[in-house]
């Protein structure tokens, strides 16, 4: 009988701290395997890894992890925002078993304001540009759309592409609703629409105020000027402010640029809630769950979500946040990233006290539904175990669907169900090419063979079971596909459509084909395959719809004699897109570099055939 496994500890603790500096840098905590089990960031390095080591009192997370460690390596930097960076690229490329991990959502949006003499509203997300005027970030895209069809409705800012507002004749249904003033036909001039969007730039740094105090002068003067159909717009446009303010405005005095975080956890779950306040707006929130182990201080999570959020995101100005063992030192590490002062609130009063229980309500909420959610999608694995005799360690679903207009811009998506949640960060969109247009078999072999392909030598999550979107036919190509890359073992269903397609009435075929089972419209595990189905559906088709569109905006361009690759890019940049070529008309095409009156008629005819 082989002796007992000795504690990993394969290392002398009191030598490594000797050998520490002072200074400010980043450790990693390492097992027998030399796998990275935990990142971290020290202002004192020595101060900061030896108080693993010599103090008692961890949380079970930590006190499990330090029964693992069997090396520390450091990194020294020349200061603590330093640190924060590399710790951060660290814990994204290594995803540390003991880290508390947020996912990395895509960018937050942004409300534009464009150049130009008649500016106009847009949502944003990506790089910003130095030509337009940005606005937020915004928690969510809803937000930003609530603000555009709130400054639409008051000051009537065109929303529409260049492309559009280039190629107009006759105004939009936009201006029919009053909710644009139709510059794209001239029906206000230059100076009237700069001022509509000087006062709405006004709004959306907060000051409404000034923005009311404008408009009751301009008012004002209409009226005396007897001009009382102008003055009436005026009066409008202060009505619908006044309305508007109780819901869209937080009475923030002083402060422009607020972000107010707070945290609840229940049932080992945990949940940060971020409250965004911009020029004095209170734009919404947003909840974020972060993978982390019970028994975690809430102190760790606010101080990961801090960490990973603001790293690549601007930060504001003031933070409210409770729960911070040490926030001026969170303060301090913030400033200097940042660039600029930043003050941490723990202990907020008055106004901001209030702010803070709206974000903890928010958090307790999104918590409850989080666990209500999680039930539901228990009690769906349960039943689907149960009802396909499926075992127990079945927990990690990957579905396959094929998208394509009568084989045109063939594309199959790949959507992955893991830990109780759709895992949209694991996503994977096949092109398919060199298949027969239409040949929804060859495509969907094609799509398991690169998904799998490296993972029969070794590398990649192997999933516990895989959903194909068809019957009998298409389950008989997923395992022979399989059974090509030695992975005969993985359990496959294929989930057909029921008679007319109805949802409730699909027919799951089991055993390559061999069987099938028809769960019944309100199985709860049918619900759960509908809704990874739905998913890939969902995934496949935005995905073909983009290529298709690519392809087609090449192609319309591509058959026209004069017309290379440089031509191409120049007319769709002149005209923001195919859409706008179109609509171009042969004067307006030959104003473009390198187009000549005549290349302008054979394009026009080209494009006007029809």
């Amino acid at each position: 009988m082989p002796p007992p496994e000795a504690p990993l500890r394969a290392f002398d603790s009191a030598a490594l701290i000797n050998s520490l500096p002072g200074l400010p840098g980043v450790y990693r905590m390492l097992d027998a395997k030399g796998e990275v089990l935990y990142v971290g960031k020290a202002r004192d390095l020595k101060k900061r890894v030896s108080s693993y080591f010599q103090k008692g009192g961890h949380g079970p997370r930590i006190a499990r992890m330090l029964t693992q460690v069997a090396a520390v390596e450091v990194t020294i930097t020349s200061s603590e925002g330093e640190a924060l960076i590399l710790e951060n690229n660290f814990i994204k490329s290594l995803s540390p078993r003991y880290n508390i991990l947020f996912r990395d959502d895509k960018s937050y949006p942004y409300l534009l304001v464009s150049g130009g003499a008649f500016p106009r509203l847009g949502f944003h997300r990506g790089a910003l540009d130095k030509a337009n005027r940005y606005f937020g970030p915004y928690p969510h895209s809803g937000a930003v759309r609530e603000s555009i069809q709130l400054l639409q409705r008051v000051f009537r800012i065109r929303t529409c592409e260049e492309s559009v507002f280039q190629n107009r004749s006759r105004p939009c249904l936009l201006h029919q609703i009053r909710r644009c003033s139709a510059p794209c036909v001239g029906l206000i001039d230059a100076s009237s629409y700069a001022e509509d969007v000087h006062n709405a730039t006004m709004l959306l740094e907060g000051r409404s105020d000034d923005v009311v105090s404008r408009l009751s002068e301009r008012m004002q003067e209409e009226s005396d000027a007897l001009r009382f159909e102008q003055a009436a717009i005026y009066r409008d446009q202060i009505q619908s402010l006044s309305r508007m303010a109780h819901r869209q405005y937080a009475d923030t005095g002083s402060d422009s640029d607020v972000d107010v975080i707070a945290y609840a956890d229940d049932g080992g779950i945990g949940c940060v809630n971020l409250v965004m306040i911009r020029g004095g707006r209170n734009l919404g929130d947003r909840s974020f769950f972060p993978n982390c182990a019970p028994g975690d201080k809430p102190d760790d999570v606010l101080l990961a979500f801090m960490t990973q959020h603001y790293l690549e995101r601007p930060v504001p100005p003031v933070i409210v946040c409770a729960g911070i063992d040490d926030p001026a030192g969170s303060a301090e590490v913030l400033s200097d990233h940042s660039g600029h002062k930043v003050h941490m609130v723990a202990r907020p009063i008055g106004e901001r006290r209030v702010w803070l229980e709206a974000a903890e309500a928010n958090a307790r909420h999104a918590l409850k539904s989080r666990l209500a959610e999680q039930s539901t999608q228990e009690r769906r694995m349960a039943s689907l175990r149960e009802s396909l005799g499926l075992p127990e360690t079945v927990q990690r679903m990957e579905c396959f669907d094929i998208s394509h207009t009568q084989g045109e811009a063939t594309v199959a998506s790949c959507v992955v169900y893991d830990r109780m949640d759709m895992q949209r960060g694991e996503y994977r969109r096949f092109n398919i090419i060199d298949v027969t247009p239409g040949d929804d078999y060859g495509a969907l072999h094609q799509a398991l063979m690169r998904r799998y392909g490296k993972l029969a030598g070794g590398d990649g999550i192997a999933p516990d079971l895989i959903l194909i979107d068809g019957g009998k036919g298409q389950l008989g190509v997923a395992c022979d596909a399989m059974i090509e890359l030695g992975l005969a073992d993985i359990a496959l269903i294929g989930v057909a459509k029921g008679p007319e397609r109805q949802a409730g009435m699909e027919e799951l075929w089991l055993d390559k084909g061999e069987r099938s089972v028809k769960l019944g419209a309100a199985h709860p595990g049918l619900h759960l395959i509908q809704q990874i189905r739905d998913e890939a559906h969902r995934f496949a088709i935005t995905g073909h719809r983009a290529r298709r569109s690519k392809v087609r905006v090449t192609s319309s361009l591509q058959g026209i004699t004069g017309v290379g690759s440089k031509r191409r890019r120049q007319l769709l940049a002149h005209f923001g897109g195919l859409k706008g070529v179109q609509g171009a008309s042969i004067s307006d095409l030959a104003l473009v570099e390198g187009i000549s009156r005549k290349l302008a008629e054979r394009i026009y005819r080209e494009l006007h055939a029809d």
